[in-house]
């Protein structure tokens, strides 16, 4: 009896398994949000008079929307649709613009990023981080996602929910590097979170790939030394600023 019900299980097993969906490519439309009075209150000090009147004045939550194209060779991140009463101060950050393509075959990552009204053209390998996978599981537009955790910077601490449903490994803006696609990301010391909240099947056409050649060209640790060097007396807010500019 026992032999004939771990035979059953088997079974079963491998008909699930042959029947799995998978995704191989497709669009995501991912929402950022930034929590924009968490932001001001890092940057008051002991001004809180200025953060009570600015917080009663500004919307706490500032919402703007990013496509990621994809398939099993390559992914691209760009500015979505357009929303109302999007704020270009507080929670508007310079990572509004950004358009990065991923082409998994080659490791190789190229990024447009406007910065203080300077182009750059990024252009380095895939960014490679220590993921630790994690138990928790989370359900996000439809797919079975497990989380994962991981640092940029040293000291930023990110936090990932991927789903191997997706056969690319990708993500917002430069993330990737799990066995799957990053449905859900939140940085906590930016206040900030991504998530997709439309999954549309498609076939990317090669024209969905192309990026603008326009920019001073730059690796990721150059783009990095450069902004860090100008923003070194900006103190806290500089800092969130370098942060925000190598996503």
């Amino acid at each position: 009896m026992k032999r004939f019900l771990l035979t059953l299980k088997i079974i079963l097993s491998l008909m699930v398994a042959a029947n799995a969906q998978y995704t191989m490519s497709g669009k995501i439309e991912y929402e950022k949000k930034t929590n924009v009075h968490a932001q001001m209150k890092d940057n008051a000090d002991d001004n809180d008079s200025w953060y009570e009147r600015m917080k009663s004045t500004t919307p706490k939550f500032n919402s703007t929307f990013f496509d990621l194209i994809f398939d099993t060779a390559r992914c691209i991140y760009k500015p979505g649709k357009e929303v109302e009463n999007t704020s270009k101060g507080w929670g508007g950050d310079p990572a509004t613009d950004n358009i990065v393509l991923t082409d998994f075959n080659t490791k190789k990552v190229k990024a447009i990023k406007n910065v203080f009204e300077q182009k750059f053209l990024v252009q380095d390998s895939m960014r490679k981080i220590d993921w630790k996978v994690k138990d928790e599981i989370r359900t996000i537009a439809n797919y079975k996602c497990r989380k994962a955790v991981g640092r940029i910077c040293d000291t930023v601490y990110v936090v990932a929910f991927y789903t191997e449903d997706i056969m690319a490994s990708g993500g917002p803006e430069m993330f990737g590097g799990l066995p799957g696609m990053i449905l859900e990301l939140a940085i906590p010391r930016l206040h900030t979170t991504w998530t997709a909240d439309k999954i549309e099947l498609l076939t990317p056409k090669e024209t969905d790939f192309m990026v603008p050649e326009k920019g001073k060209k730059v690796n990721e640790k150059e783009l990095f030394e450069t902004i860090q060097s100008s923003m070194s007396d900006w103190g806290k807010w500089g800092t969130r600023y370098v942060w925000w500019t190598i996503l």
